[in-house]
Parts: structure tokens; sequence; C-alpha cells
């Protein structure tokens, strides 16, 4: 008997019922399901009476390559189907698909992910000849809305088609020869019953042809419509599998393991409406999960109705105005564009371009979103977002209490029972630090937080090394999909603390996603117990800092690493030697990114904290790193006079050389540094000036020696300061000020208010110098205005129209 093949669209009603019609009538002895092979020893487990939708989840992690994936099934599934009406019809059911940790499954977070990306040509042509929008449209066009008469034969031409124009990838050339072993398997098992093959439409014709059959004429489906067959009749030889898949010992093509060094395995997983729908990012089948359940249980026609019921309800309850007779000219709308298009029924399109034609009266700056695909875009009308959600719906799905769960689920509930943080998702939490058992609760709380497993957020508590605060509060945060969470974290490891770290070490590997991501990473490790942690961890991330290329993230983790090995007193990881790994390879790295840094003008405030690490690390940690103090001192001198060298680094290093001690034979005067850049304009200057007070803001406050003078004679840098700005002409101080001003930002108000004493000092000037530092207005627009008002005093003198004398 001859294998029946079925190509169909993932998530589609229509194929669904084709699939359920087809095994009712054919009574299969296989019943074959593109789907995860190695889930075939627990179909019942997966048919034990969930609410769906629901999702296989499969993971894999080794040394070099991490990867998870879905295969999502919901109510009309053509896949769900086929396993549910398979199992009633007595027939063999089986997955026959690769594991989605195999190689072909690279890059594709979704089993079920459609190729339509791959056939879009093919589709592009079909949508001009039919006059629509989109290849959902035109999908509704040929099958959803259509009499199911001759939908087989529909489907066949359509994948023939689409298939004929796109070329499979490596990863699916595997797969197909995959499941045609498995199909050939079946034929030669089934004996004279036939073999039912349901499958994404893209495969179904290399399957034919990889099943090694030939030469056979189609059957007639039970339906009376021609259905593409292969016959045993010339089949290639089942030896060894073909393809090189080789036969378990049950016959049945082997399901390939993953290697012994990895973790890899799947789980089921509640899954929901939102997560199905193609306006929130899901790569596959049809959009609008809300509207296509509705199609499934009611037809086209109650599900059109119940759209435009519910549009309406939720925009009421937005208040948002729609009376009765919109929701009349809703509906004459859609079904005048019904009849208009040619559609024997209610096409999804039809419900939403009728409500939008009587809901929206302002302009659009955007095509309505069912025209395309992709997620709903920020800013659409509040009638547009209405009509998406009603259309996506809200169900989520719930797993049977007997549904196997990974070790990572029973070992956070008996965490959580342990230390009394089961009281329910509506609990608040304040911990105390210092104490042993509310550490342990924050712990656990943060090894939560890194899994991504919601539930509660932390309100208040230490936010960085050294932050003074021994206190957290967690307060109850919305936890919808925190069961499938749950699950999903298993992917990482058995224990709370083992997935934890196992989720903080993939997070190094894009260390440089943001920036603060690395030192995110380190804090992060701290708050969930550095110490019950893998050391793999800290020796990852101390590696990693060795590769990044911007000195700012580098800093923070330096100034992280440092803060918290100095003067950590709750975590216990104070003085720990994978923190001084940390800190020794970050201010390597960091002294060889400094010396190499070139740039415009500007100041780079996440490169001046990371010099401020750097001398930190130096002046307190010297026995961790392996730059002696002179060796940082020399770099700290050269970058100084590099002309090549950012202004603000240049600035920043002679800081720096100063605090760590001269090389002999130079000269550390500030005094003189300010002169000589001062000559290079006011902008230099204050670049320059941001750069030394980030480092060493007492050079101005304090007296320093002159350096030049043959009678040692002291000269303030306050005072150098004020006689370079006083004798700058008005143009340059106006171009100047901003950065001068950005200069000074580093004091704090109480030195700001002692560098203004010390300037009323210099003018002999009685008064409040704290008045200086309170002005009526910007001091640059002060300034601009003085000039104005000069400017304009000069044009009216000029002309002999000034103020008598």
């Amino acid at each position: 008997m001859p294998a029946v093949f079925l190509g169909v669209r993932h998530h589609s009603p229509a194929c669904a019922r084709l699939v359920e019609r087809t095994i009712e009538e054919l009574r299969p002895a296989h019943v074959l399901v593109e789907g995860p092979a190695e889930m075939n020893a627990r179909l019942d487990e997966l048919l034990l009476g969930h609410e769906l939708p629901v999702a296989v989840f499969s993971h894999y992690r080794d040394g070099h390559r991490a990867a998870t994936s879905w295969a999502p099934l919901c109510d009309y599934s053509p896949e769900w189907v086929a396993l549910r009406a398979g199992r009633a019809a007595g027939a063999e059911v089986r997955f026959i698909d690769l594991p989605a940790w195999h190689p072909a499954f690279a890059e594709r977070a979704n089993r079920y992910a459609d190729a339509e990306v791959r056939y879009a040509e093919a589709t592009e042509r079909l949508c001009r000849h039919f006059a629509v929008d989109s290849s959902d449209a035109l999908w509704d066009r040929l099958f959803e809305v259509e009499p199911d008469d001759g939908l087989a034969a529909r489907l066949d031409a359509y994948f023939a088609l689409v298939r004929g124009d796109a070329e499979a990838d490596a990863g699916d050339r595997a797969r197909e020869a995959y499941m045609a072993a498995w199909v050939r398997r079946a034929v030669a098992a089934a004996g004279e019953r036939p073999v039912l093959v349901v499958t994404g439409g893209f495969h179904q014709p290399a399957l034919r042809a990889l099943a090694g059959v030939r030469g056979t004429d189609g059957i007639v489906a039970p339906s009376g419509e021609a259905v593409g067959a292969v016959g045993a009749a010339g089949e290639l030889p089942f030896g060894g599998g073909g393809d090189g898949w080789a036969l378990g010992a049950d016959g049945w093509p082997q399901v390939p393991a993953p290697p012994a060094e990895a973790r890899a395995g799947s789980f089921l997983v509640p899954y929901s409406f939102r997560q199905l729908d193609a306006f929130a990012g899901y790569q596959s089948g049809m959009p609008s999960p809300g509207y296509y359940q509705q199609v499934w249980e009611a037809g086209p026609e109650a599900a059109a109705d119940g759209l435009l019921r519910t549009v309406v309800e939720r925009l009421r309850a937005r208040k948002f105005p729609v009376s009765t007779a919109d929701l009349i000219a809703a509906r004459s709308l859609a079904q005048g564009l019904t009849a208009l298009r040619g559609h024997p029924r209610p096409a999804r399109i039809d419900v939403l371009d009728g409500l939008a034609g009587a809901l929206i009266t302002d302009d659009l700056d955007r095509p309505l979103p069912w025209t395309s695909r992709g997620t709903l875009s920020t800013g659409s009308h509040p009638a547009v977002v209405e009509m998406v959600a009603a259309c996506s719906g809200d169900r989520t799905g719930r797993l049977h209490p007997a549904t196997p769960a990974p070790p990572l689920v029973h070992d956070v509930a008996a965490q959580l029972a342990r230390l009394g943080l089961d009281g329910g998702h509506g609990s608040s939490y304040r911990l105390d630090l210092t104490d042993a058992t509310d550490l342990e609760r924050s712990r656990v709380l943060h090894r939560l937080r890194v899994l991504g497993i919601p539930g509660h957020g932390r309100t208040a508590g230490p936010e960085h090394g050294i932050d003074p605060v021994f206190t957290e509060r967690w307060e109850p945060r919305p936890s919808p999909g925190r069961e499938a969470a749950l699950v999903e974290a298993g992917a990482y490891g058995a224990g709370l603390a083992e997935a934890a770290a196992a989720a903080l070490t993939e997070r190094t590997h894009d260390a440089e996603a943001g920036a603060d991501a690395p030192a995110g990473v380190l804090f992060d490790a701290v708050l969930c117990g550095v110490g019950t942690l893998s050391e793999q961890l800290l020796a990852e991330l101390a590696a990693r800092v060795g590769e990044l290329k911007t000195p700012g993230p580098l800093g923070d983790v330096l100034a992280t690493a440092l803060g918290l090995w100095r003067h950590d007193r709750v975590y216990g990881v104070a003085r720990g030697p994978l923190l001084g790994a940390v800190i020794d390879g970050a201010t390597g790295r960091l002294l060889w990114l400094l010396e190499g840094a070139r740039g415009a003008s500007g100041v780079d405030f996440p490169r001046l904290r990371a010099v401020v690490a750097v001398r930190d690390a130096v002046l307190h940690a010297p026995e961790l790193l392996a730059a002696s103090r002179a060796t940082v001192a020399g770099i700290a001198q050269r970058i100084s006079r590099d002309p090549d060298a950012p202004i603000d680094l240049r600035g920043a290093a002679f800081g720096l050389h100063r605090a760590l001690g001269a090389v002999p034979g130079t000269s550390t005067d500030p005094a003189e540094a300010v002169r000589t850049v001062a000559a290079a304009g006011p902008d230099a200057l204050g670049d320059w000036l941001a750069g030394l007070f980030a480092l060493a803001r007492d050079e101005v406050t304090g007296a320093v020696e002159s350096g030049g003078g043959d009678g040692g004679a002291t000269e303030s840098l306050v005072d150098v300061l004020d006689s370079l700005v006083c004798a700058l002409p008005d143009g340059d101080f106006l171009s100047g000020l901003p950065a001068l001003r950005q200069a000074f930002a580093f004091f704090p108000p109480r030195e700001r208010e002692r560098i203004a004493g010390k300037l009323l000092e210099r003018r002999g000037v009685r008064g409040s110098a704290r008045s200086l530092l309170r002005t009526t207005a910007d001091p640059l627009l002060i300034a601009r205005a003085g000039a104005l008002e000069e400017n304009v005093s000069r044009v009216l003198s000029r002309y002999g129209l000034g103020a008598a004398s």
C-alpha cells in the first residue's frame, strides 16, 4: 500500500481538518509526523490531557555550543491532530525528525519555522496574481476560506510550486534524508496497510522523491481528491537504514544521541497564544492564534462575528468611542469586502479591513500590520492595537499535573520551601544581608533572577561592589509563564546554583553586548554566591576581560572587582584569589588599550573612569598586579606626552603619573603642563583639565611647586588657571566655557566653594564665595548675554549712539 504524504502549514485549521479526516477514513497502520524523534518514547506524556497550547522544549549545551528550540502545538496544529487522531484510530504514531540539538537546526529556535522566506519569490508572484498583500492573506484565500473539497490537491500544487523555486539548505537536506528513512521503514513494516506522512509542505516534494519509490500512481483519498503517493515497488533497499542512518534494535532508524560530554534533553512546557502570534515575532505558521482557534472550533463565519464583537468590547473597555452604528458599519464593510474579493466565506483580512475602515478616521503613518509579517510597531493606532490583541487571544496552556519536569523544578521548590520563600508570589521580603539565613534567601532569589524566572523583583539593595547597603527588599511581580520559565531554565543544570552559574558563564560570552555587561556579570555572580557557584565562572570572566576592546566596560569590571576585593563584608569574596585574577587581567588589558588609544576632541567619561580604576588598583592592590607601580607610572607618563592621544586621556595620564610618583628626570608640575596645553586653545584646555580632575582634584585646591623657578616659589594652580582664563579674548572664552565648566563639574559643591573663595582672595574682594555659585540663570547663558551686550555697545559707540559719559 502506498505512503500518503500530506504537506501542511503549521497551525493551519484547514490542514488540521484534512489530517483528521484523512486519518479517520484511511485508517493507516502508521502515522509519521514531523517532530523530534527523541520524544517517541514519551508520546504518552505528550498525550496526557494538557490544556493547549504547549511546546516541546529542547536544549543542548557543550563546551562549544548552546542551543534551545521549541516545537509548539495548539488544538489546530496539524501535527497535534495527527498524534491525537492517529492514536485514536489505532495507528502506530511516531515523530520522524532529527532531535532539536542536531546541527541541522543550527540558529533555528523554532522547529516549525516556516520556510516562507526561502520561497518568497514564488509567493510574491502568487500574491500579485491573486491581488493580495501578504502570504497570510494568500493562504487564507487559497485554503482557509475555500471549501475543503479538493484541498489536498490544492496543497500539493501550492507546495510543489513554491519548493520548485527554493533551494533547501544543508540542514533541510539532512532532515529530509532522515525523515525519508523513517518513511521507507514504515512502508516496509505496514505491508498492505497505508502509511500517512504529515510534514511541513516545504519538505513534502523532497520526501516523495527521497522515499525511494518510483513509478506508482496516486491513490484517491477518502474525500475523492488526488493525493500524491509512493508504493512499495521499486523502492531502494533498507540495508543499514538508507542514507547512512543505521537501524536500531527496534528496526527503526536510530535517534542520534548527543555527545557524551554534552547536556541535552527535551521537556514539555506551557505555551501561550501570544508566543504563537506572528505579530509578537513568532517565526512559524499562522498569525492571530485566537482568531484561528475560533475558526477551528466554530468555522470562519462564527470567528468573524466573534472578532467583531471582541474588538468593540476591548475598545469600549479602554474608553475608545465605538457606537452601535460603528459596529454595523464594520460588519457591513466586512461583508462587502468578502463579496468583492470573491471569498466564499469571510477571511481574517476582510474582518480586519472592515473594522479599520469603520473605526479609524485618522490618517495612518504606517501600513496596517496584517498587510505584512512582523511585530506590531510602537505608536500604532489604538484601534489597530486592540484588533491585533483580539486576534491574538490571551490563552495560556497548562500541563497535566503528572507531566515530568526537569530536576531544577523540584530543586527550586525544595529550596523555596526550606527558606520560607514559598509564601506565594504576592509576598514581599525584606532581607538583612548580615544574617546568614537572609543572605541565603537573597542568593536564591538572585539565582532565580539571573535565570529569568518571574515572580519577584528587587526594589532596593546594593548596586555595586562598594555600595554600603546591607539590606534588600524584594517585591512581587507579575509571573506569567513562570512554570515554562522554570522548565526552560532546567537546560542550564539540575540544581539552582549550577544553573545560575551556567547562565552567568554564558553571559560572559556576550560581555560586550552592553557597556555594563561584564561588570554586571561579575556583580551578579557575587550576589548569587560566588563561593558556592562554579569557579569556572570567574575563571571564564578573568579570561574574557583580556578580550574586551574598549576601556569603558573593562574599567567597570576592574572597579567592581577591586571594590569587592577590598571592601566586601557580606558576600565572603574579600581578598579572594579569583577576584585577584580578574583585577590583574583587567589592569593589564586596560594599560595596553589606553596606551594605544587615539581619537578626536571631547571627553570620554567611561574611559576616564577606567583610568581611575587603574590608579586605585595600583595604589590599593599592588600585590595582585604583574605590572609594577613604576611600570604603570612610566606608561602614564608616555601617554601624557603623546600628541596623538586624546587630550582628555593625556590629562588623566598626567594625573595618574603624578599620583603614582614621578619617573626620575621628568616634570610633574601641573602649572607648567596647563600653560603648555592652553596654547592649543580653551577647548583643549577644558578637556585636558577634565582628565586631570578625574584623577587628581587636589591639584587645584592645593599649592604645588612651580617647578621651573630658581627660588622654588610656589604657585597655586588656581592662580595659573585664573590668569589664563582672564587673558582669553571674549570669543575664545565663550568657545571654551562649556569644556571648562564640564571639567570643574568633577568637584563637589564644597570644593567648588573653596575655589571660588581663592578667586575672591586673589582680587582682594570680600564677600560670600557661595554666592558666586548661585547664579540666577545658566552661567553660559549669562556669559553669552554679556558678550552680546558688549557687542551692541561697541556698535552703538561706533555710530555715536552710545550713552553720554
